[in-house]
């Protein structure tokens, strides 16, 4: 089947998914104000938010207190007003030619690349300009592939489109009723295997974040903000360096579907070239801001190269959503997060696969919740749960994450619709659940199982 009719099929389907542990802080506390997070929205699910089950906090759910020996706070003190704790410094220093984990990576780019200079990017946490040679250049990626030609949302959400939200079906609007495609990678395919991420950094507190993991020999897909990235390049080169998946999170954090598609390649292009700059590799990975992300969305960032991910939901509504992005804002508190936490490791356990959860490493809040509460109660969890990347836990070669170091000459698809592409064999699914109606199924089936293929096949990508 020519890449053309793939592309042109996955626009035109409207099937959806609707679908103590003891830690020593490196870091002292300090005075609230001491460090302050720089400012950038945090991912949010506009999906369904009905759970399976409903945690609530009473005398037969105790709240957790202090993990003992540790100074991270009891978990009532994680709260928009807590103290600011110190960051932890690097804990490695990596120098321009240092040899990457990935075979066939290059080495590390020179140190001159990684600082930020206003005059070469645009401007941070602003949507990112469309006048530019690169942009322009990033735009005929787009040659040869059928981008749907749907309307921008009003401003990515529900309340505020009510036409586009009637319409959510037939745009594989995951914002509004949770559709997904069966190109987006949502769980892990395993049952009760965990594809740990973190959104938003690199931030102050993600070397925190990265001593835990490293103590308890985790590794992470890390989805990354090209702002966010400019002012702290040697935190995203030790991630990367440490065995971490990189993958790209935007330069501004924008919800995509409200932006024209020269602003969405901008968007992308932009946050894949300050990763390109500093780590030397380009991802193949993609996570849309606040999951919002429609078929046009979903067209561009293939045609540039990268597969969507999003966190789990479900039929029934429920969403794998920690909400702890809004504890830095005040909306809720740091047990009423863990109380959702604890709602997505009941309803893990009811799913036939594995599940992704939405996290993130920007703010001392959300990393004080994963590394005191949230990993060491999964870790804890019964029945025993597998960690994992996302990458990893999908089959995905680590060569291929990376357009360098890539070794599939279709992953995720050459950038051209001339010719037939050949599906290896032994492919299996993505774990990932899509519901079908009618003639649909016998069309998804089928290249859902192309996409499984393309994704796990070792075999350089042509784009």
């Amino acid at each position: 089947m020519q890449l053309q009719a793939i592309v042109t099929l996955l626009s035109l389907l409207g099937a959806a998914n609707a679908t103590p542990e003891h830690h020593i802080r490196l870091g002292k506390r300090q005075n609230a104000g001491a460090v302050v997070a720089s400012s950038s929205s945090s991912s949010s699910s506009g999906a369904p938010t009905t759970s399976f089950t409903s945690a609530t906090l009473t005398s037969n759910s105790p709240v957790p207190t202090t993990p003992v020996g540790t100074t991270i706070p009891p978990l009532v003190n994680i709260t928009s007003g807590m103290a600011t704790p110190s960051t932890v410094p690097l804990s490695a220093t990596y120098s321009a030619g240092a040899t990457p984990l990935i075979s066939g990576a290059p080495v590390l780019p020179t140190p001159c690349k990684l600082s930020y200079r206003s005059a070469s990017w645009p401007t941070q946490d602003q949507i990112a300009p469309t006048n530019s040679s690169e942009v322009s250049q990033w735009m005929e990626e787009l040659d040869g592939f059928n981008i749907p030609d749907i309307t921008p949302t009003v401003d990515g959400t529900c309340a505020n489109d009510p036409a586009a939200a009637a319409q959510a079906a037939s745009r594989g609007w995951w914002t509004c009723g949770g559709f997904t495609r069966v190109t987006d990678i949502t769980a892990c395919p395993s049952k009760l295997t965990w594809g740990v991420s973190f959104d938003d950094g690199p931030g102050f507190y993600s070397m925190e974040l990265l001593d835990y993991l490293a103590s308890k020999k985790l590794t992470s897909t890390f989805f990354v903000i090209g702002s966010r990235i400019v002012e702290r390049p040697q935190v995203l080169v030790e991630e990367y360096m440490a065995g971490h998946e990189i993958a790209v999170h935007t330069w501004s954090h924008r919800p995509l579907t409200m932006l024209t598609t020269a602003q969405v390649v901008a968007e992308l292009g932009w946050a894949r070239k300050a990763i390109k700059d500093v780590i030397g590799v380009t991802p193949t990975l993609m996570r849309p801001p606040y999951g919002d992300i429609d078929d046009r969305v979903r067209a561009i960032s293939l045609a540039m190269g990268m597969v969507p991910v999003i966190w789990t939901s479900t039929g029934t509504g429920a969403t794998f959503d920690t909400n702890d992005w809004k504890v830095p804002g005040g909306v809720v508190t740091g047990p009423q997060s863990f109380a959702t936490f604890e709602s997505i490791l009941t309803n893990a356990t009811m799913l036939n696969t594995g599940f992704v959860v939405l996290e993130h490493d920007l703010y001392a809040q959300t990393v004080d919740l994963a590394i005191g509460y949230t990993l060491p109660a999964a870790m804890n969890f019964t029945p025993a749960l597998t960690f994992d990347s996302i990458g990893h836990c999908n089959g995905i070669p680590s060569t291929n994450l990376y357009r360098e170091s890539n070794t599939n000459t279709s992953f995720p698809y050459p950038n051209s619709t001339s010719g037939d592409s050949s599906v290896p064999s032994g492919s299996g699914g993505q774990g990932n659940s899509t519901k079908t109606s009618g003639a649909l199924s016998d069309v998804i089936m089928p290249i859902s199982m192309v996409v499984a293929s393309l994704l796990a096949a070792g075999g350089s990508l042509l784009m």
